[in-house]
């Protein structure tokens, strides 16, 4: 990606959509051709000069100072993870974080733990949302990705491009958008990655919404959250789910789709466990290409 065109985008969309008013700036009755704050706005709210905001929005002011990013920061309004998002784009070429390159294999603590979670859907997903592991539940409310072939073992590429993804997923926009954002965060973190830039590369042809949502430059890293599926023989499913990732690895994500004890949820996935008797247990998923 141009690093450089990825930090004027993001750095635009971010002040586009904060109000003047929001931010205490008096009005000065300029008329505004695009919504949200001007770079002299911002670059007074960040008490920088407007010359150098313009530099850096145009990637032409090098690598600034952690005090420098953090007024940015709070000038924007960035949340947690947009800052961190800030940091990777701003972070110089040499002192970024490699593209990862060989094919990542599932911790054995995180795959015995998987192997304790039985009664409820849950996966392992590595970088780009790749799908490494998942058990039975898991594969039967979502889809057997271990049936797939190995390209298409991914969780993004499942929502965006499956038409049976439409179909199963409740409130499916919202979850299809919170995983484009959720790509666009790795991206910043890894711009040199070419397995990435293909699967970006494929959803932006086939995907009719892929495209929108990339160029929000939204980026999220999902920790909890609810979701909805719709599976064919026990019907509506609804989830709390939480995405763990385990002290000392940050590319792996264990994804645990619980329900409360007792609800017709709870039941359905009873049924659903009986009608589909465990032969092999856990699914570990080869990310080998």
């Amino acid at each position: 990606m141009d690093r450089s065109r990825e930090l004027a985008d993001f750095l635009r969309s971010r002040r586009a959509r904060i109000t003047p008013e929001s931010t205490g700036l008096p009005a000065d009755g300029r008329p505004r051709r695009v919504p949200g704050l001007r770079r002299d706005e911002v670059a007074r709210l960040a008490r920088v000069s407007t010359e150098y905001y313009t530099r850096l929005e145009q990637g032409r002011a090098g690598n600034p100072s952690p005090e420098v990013t953090a007024a940015l920061a709070q000038a924007l309004q960035l949340d947690a993870v947009e800052r961190e998002h800030l940091a990777d784009l701003l972070t110089r070429p040499g002192r970024r974080a490699p593209a990862p390159v060989s094919p990542q294999r599932v911790r054995p603590g995180l795959h015995l733990m998987l192997q304790t979670l039985d009664h409820v859907p849950a996966f392992i997903l590595g970088r780009r949302t790749d799908v490494l592991a998942a058990n039975r539940l898991a594969r039967e409310v979502l889809t057997d990705f271990e049936a797939l072939p190995v390209p298409r073992r991914n969780l993004a590429r499942w929502y965006l491009l499956d038409p049976e993804a439409r179909e199963r997923t409740g409130d499916w926009a919202r979850i299809a958008a919170e995983t484009v954002a959720v790509l666009r965060l790795e991206a910043g973190r890894y711009p040199e990655d070419r397995r990435l830039a293909d699967l970006v590369g494929e959803l932006t042809l086939r995907s009719p919404e892929f495209s929108t949502w990339w160029t929000d430059h939204r980026v999220l890293r999902r920790t909890h959250g609810s979701k909805t599926y719709h599976h064919p023989l026990v019907g509506e499913l609804h989830f709390s789910y939480e995405s763990l990732q385990p002290a000392g690895d940050a590319e792996q994500t264990l994804c645990v789709y619980n329900v409360e004890p007792g609800s017709a949820t709870a039941e359905a996935l009873q049924l659903l466990a009986g009608w589909t008797a465990p032969q092999e247990g856990i699914s570990m998923i080869n990310q080998d290409h």
